[in-house]
């Protein structure tokens, strides 16, 4: 009996073995052959298969560096306790800017913005903004100030090419440092500015009916019809190739496929209906519908990328003003099927889209006042652990000082512990006794009769 249960389990790992082999397929077998599944094509998968951009990529990862300081800049702002913070205390924010380093370390790489010193009275360690940040900060604020007039501008044609008028504070704010606007842009820009913007509630403004004004038809032209009619003059192409095309600049190493250069012409001739327009109702199910529905919102966001001032924003943001202008479409799938017009990083913490006609070689081709301060601020970041020599040479005069008062200090504390050693008024007394011998106020005396 034992041996039939044994054999009988021989049997059983026989059959389990047989069966775990691979199965050739062929024609008597179709039965176990698998069936062939379409690659899934989505926008998860086209953003990992995107030809990157590396230039941009670097600029990406250095601004989320850049962000990082900023925010501990804020957070030690908020405080109100002094110039200075401890690092003990500072150390529980790395969970809050999202620091995969200690505090200590993240620091110490950029001496050129924090200075990390010890406390003269507690002799525990404690950061604070260098020189150099404070006064580029202070600087960038002053900027955003003198542009007020170009902020305003901005938030003027956003409003201009929502449907009704009309835009969320909340979306704005999300976009505020993008945009060029002051924290306080509540009260500075919409409130200040009430021939221009109407505060419906307290998150809703809307632009101020002025479509007789000459400064509106002005407003109401979108940054592509300077390079549009410039190519029309300059290169003399037809009106009929520029007037609804788009700049194309591919990324190194795009595969460009069959077919591809006919749709893209075709796709550059396709008329739309441009962001200021209001002329007609895009029909999705008419002859093209779904094209020149899709290119409109290819210019809405093309022009709003225009007005920022670094031509960059986060991807999820684009997503509150989807409502207001009428972009009933995936806003990431719609990114991804214009590589030659936009670029997603995905370094920072969230998914930015770039500009690419407005960067050259990771520089704006052209920048402006508030573009320039935020480089010379991402610049002295870069410097990291580099030219240090004239902050070591700080330092060392410091210490000296520190180290002569000290001196004199603990001088004096002996002198008043054993009656001996120097006092205040002591170099005087020994100037006192060059006139001569004997009582210093005789000679004085002596002198002035």
């Amino acid at each position: 009996m034992i041996s039939l249960q044994i054999l009988s389990h021989r049997n059983i790992l026989q059959t389990k073995t047989h069966l775990t082999f691979p199965i050739s397929f062929g024609p008597f077998n179709s039965i176990l052959q698998k069936r062939w599944k379409k690659p899934i094509d989505s926008a998860q998968t086209r953003l990992e298969n995107r030809t990157r951009d590396t230039t941009l990529d670097k600029l990406m990862a250095n601004l989320k560096k850049l962000k990082i300081i900023l925010q501990i800049h804020q957070l030690m702002t908020d405080r109100k306790r002094g110039p200075f913070v401890s690092v003990q205390l500072m150390s529980r924010w790395t969970n809050v800017i999202g620091l995969n380093v200690t505090m200590g370390t993240f620091l110490r790489k950029y001496p050129h913005v924090f200075e990390v010193f010890t406390h003269p009275v507690r002799r525990n360690l404690c950061c604070r903004l260098t020189c150099k940040m404070r006064d580029l900060i202070s600087e960038e604020e002053g900027v955003v100030k003198e542009c007020e007039l170009d902020a305003v501008r901005r938030v003027k044609k956003l409003l201009m090419m929502s449907n009704t008028g009309r835009l969320q504070v909340h979306a704005l704010r999300l976009i505020r440092r993008e945009l060029g606007l002051p924290e306080d842009f509540r009260e500075s820009i919409l409130g200040k500015f009430a021939g221009d913007f109407r505060l419906l509630d307290l998150e809703t403004v809307e632009l101020v009916d002025t479509h007789d004004d000459d400064d509106y038809a002005n407003l109401g032209v979108a940054a592509v019809e300077k390079w549009r009619e410039k190519e029309y003059t300059e290169k003399w192409l037809s009106e009929f190739e520029t007037r609804f095309a788009f700049p194309i600049n591919f990324p190194t190493g795009y595969k460009i496929e069959a077919g591809f250069r006919g749709k893209l012409r075709n796709w550059q001739r396709l008329p739309y209906l441009k962001p200021y327009e209001r002329k007609e109702v895009v029909r999705v199910r008419t002859c093209g519908g779904i094209e020149r529905f899709e290119k409109r919102a290819v210019g809405i966001i093309h022009e709003l990328l225009n007005l920022t001032v670094e031509k960059m924003v986060e991807v999820e943001r684009l997503a509150h003003f989807r409502k207001d202008y009428g972009m009933v479409v995936n806003v990431r799938e719609l990114l991804l099927k214009h590589p030659g017009i936009f670029y997603i990083s995905t370094k920072g913490t969230a998914q930015t889209v770039f500009l690419r006609e407005a960067f050259s070689k990771g520089c704006l081709i052209e920048p402006n006042p508030i573009y320039v301060v935020r480089q010379k601020i991402l610049d002295l970041m870069l410097l990291g652990c580099r030219n240090t020599r004239e902050l070591r040479c700080r330092e060392v005069i410091k210490e000296g000082s520190d180290n002569v008062v000290g001196q004199v200090d603990r001088e004096i504390k002996k002198g008043s512990d054993n009656v001996v050693g120097t006092r205040d008024g002591d170099w005087a007394i020994s100037i006192l006794e060059g006139f001569g011998g004997g009582n210093p106020s005789d000679n004085l005396s002596q002198e002035f009769h």
